[in-house]
């Protein structure tokens, strides 16, 4: 038996095809930024959102569109998530050093209680709250697309989060390399600090790159230690919504631990144990790349924007205040190691 039958493709077709048009063509406005302007200061991830919202605001697709459209946001992203393990193997975390991993996974984890309260205190909804702590404390988009169904997070909820961290991440970027003189720090420091505190890995890199190799090298194995957070974070998040709705109905294992982190750590297993050839890993990743852009492209056409700009001033201050305090935990964390 077919997972999906033909009458099924049918109904998800036109969606699907939309959401691939919008991605599509962020893709062409990523290619004509990186022409003129020298690089893309907004990538395709955040453009397909903001290219959704803006068909969404203006054609306003049909209800015929919807089913596709939410199989693209959902599973497509779900199969993007299992190929992100892929791109991490634990030879990479030892190579950072247990004090260095051992300080990842705290700073993060106090991030994200920090970044929730803030948004709680802020009066932010708990499932914003909780999209803008991952995203903040974790992998920005990632993040927040992966914890998204686990908490059941709506459209508007995650294009709220999405839209605000990610022009975050591009100031971020931009800034980031400023306090290199400013707080007299090494190449090897500043590494640390952008792998801890920028969202996406092509993010370091673009932060990283106009120090120093030194620091790229370092900041990408610290964002991708970071990334690995990714897992037992969603896991503890699946075992917290299951544990509220026990009244309701005793939760399954597959909503405990949803399949795509299940299979985000058997990527990770079979990178970490050499079962999947490195001349795959480029296109395993691209390949993930192209289908989460797919996803908020879908994300964006499920989105009203009327709920994020409504949203807007609360989840942007909340970011910002995490973003900081994020930085300020992470230049500790690199004085307590005596990084050099």
């Amino acid at each position: 038996m077919s997972i999906i039958s033909f009458h099924q493709l049918m109904k998800i077709l036109p969606g699907l095809l939309l959401s691939l048009v919008v991605s599509g063509l962020a893709v062409c406005v990523e290619m004509v930024e990186a022409h003129f302007a020298g690089r893309a200061w907004l990538e395709a991830l955040v453009l397909a959102i903001l290219l959704g919202m803006a068909v969404r605001s203006i054609f306003q697709p049909s209800k015929t569109f919807n089913p596709g459209i939410s199989f693209a946001a959902k599973f497509v992203l779900e199969v993007a998530v299992v190929l992100l393990g892929a791109s991490l193997s634990l030879g990479m975390v030892v190579a950072a050093g247990q004090g260095l991993v051992l300080g990842i996974a705290l700073v993060v984890a106090f991030s994200i209680l920090f970044s929730y309260f803030i948004g709680r205190m802020l009066k932010l909804p708990h499932r914003v709250a909780v999209l803008v702590a991952c995203g903040n404390s974790i992998c920005g988009n990632s993040a927040i697309a992966a914890a998204a169904p686990v908490i059941g997070a709506s459209s508007d909820d995650v294009a709220a989060s999405i839209a605000f961290t990610a022009i975050l991440g591009v100031v971020v970027v931009l800034c980031l390399p400023l306090l290199v003189p400013l707080l007299d720090m090494s190449n090897t420091q500043y590494g640390v600090l952008a792998g801890l505190t920028v969202y996406a890995v092509p993010q370091v890199l673009a932060a990283t790159m106009p120090v120093s190799a030194v620091s790229a090298q370092l900041g990408t194995l610290v964002k991708l230690v970071r990334v690995l957070m990714l897992g037992p974070v969603i896991l503890v998040l699946s075992i917290i919504v299951g544990k509220q709705n026990a009244e309701a109905a005793r939760p399954r294992f597959s909503q405990l631990v949803p399949w795509f982190i299940i299979g985000f750590l058997v990527a990770m297993a079979l990178r970490s144990l050499n079962l999947i050839p490195e001349d795959m890993l480029p296109g395993i990743k691209s390949t993930a790349t192209v289908l989460t852009t797919i996803s908020m492209a879908a994300l964006g056409l499920g989105v009203d924007i009327r709920t994020v700009v409504a949203a807007g001033g609360r989840v942007t201050l909340a970011a910002v205040i995490s973003l900081l305090v994020l930085g300020a935990i992470s230049l500790s964390l690199i004085h307590v190691l005596q990084i050099a």
